[in-house]
């Protein structure tokens, strides 16, 4: 016959196991529920033309991916634009830069003009449009810029940015010809001709050549040039005309 004080150790002892036990089981639980977790768990991947990839995009070489601006709707001024007069923008925030290239002779390293995050301009021609995201961007190599500014800024005379030897030249429209004979206002741009002089304003570091040297600039801030006929790339800032010409493409200063 068991005495009151076998059955209070019987019962401590059986008190002693159960709690092991729950504390075993919990432990357990706790080990196990992040696994399962982990091996269902759901990743969304980027889309690139609708396309779920594995990854980022990452440029090569000298390539750089922008998140493009878009169609312009309205004018500066505020005037809305018909769907034939709308006009796509060749401009845009840079997401993701390549490493950059090297020289096919001499193998010397030319670094990346631009940085993520800058809002830069390119030619109109230029570039692979692709859908990523869900949103426009365009692949472009660093040549193909023409003007680099501040990101969150919008595009100013200030920000602006000249890369390699390109030169910004403002452009003042004639208006009236050689023999005094006036312009009107509403002739096109075709008609008055495309103007090829203006007065420097902006000014690129120079090209680089194969032994990694930078040519220098033959132009100044406040030069007049006289450039090729059609070289010059438009650009609008600020309402005023400009015109984007590479060293090469400038015949003369005065």
């Amino acid at each position: 016959m068991m005495t009151s004080s076998s059955t209070r150790n019987a019962k401590a002892t059986l008190m002693s196991m159960l709690s092991l036990l729950f504390l075993s089981s919990s432990h357990a639980f706790t080990i196990k529920t992040p696994t399962v977790i982990s091996r269902n768990r759901v990743i969304v991947g980027a889309t690139l033309e609708g396309r779920e990839i594995i990854g980022e995009i990452e440029p090569v070489n000298n390539f750089v991916l922008v998140e493009t601006a878009g169609i312009m709707d309205q004018t500066d001024s505020g005037i809305l634009l018909s769907k034939t007069a709308k006009v796509k923008k060749t401009e845009g925030k840079v997401i993701s830069v390549g490493p950059g290239r090297t020289h096919p002779d001499s193998g010397k390293y030319f670094p990346m003009p631009v940085s993520t995050g800058d809002g830069v301009i390119y030619g109109k021609f230029d570039g692979t449009e692709l859908d990523y995201n869900g949103k426009p961007h365009t692949l472009i190599r660093d040549v193909d810029i023409m003007v680099r500014y501040t990101d969150g800024d919008k595009l100013t005379l200030e920000n602006a940015e000249m890369v390699f030897d390109n030169v910004l030249v403002h452009i003042v429209e004639e208006e009236s010809t050689s023999g005094g004979l006036l312009i009107a206002s509403t002739a096109n741009k075709e008609d008055r001709g495309r103007q090829c002089t203006g007065t420097v304003v902006k000014v690129g570091p120079g090209k680089m050549v194969a032994d990694g040297s930078i040519l220098d600039m033959n132009v100044e801030v406040g030069d007049k040039v006289k450039f090729r006929d059609f070289a010059g790339n438009e650009v609008t800032i600020g309402g005023e005309e400009y015109s984007v010409v590479a060293m090469t493409d400038i015949l003369a200063k005065f």
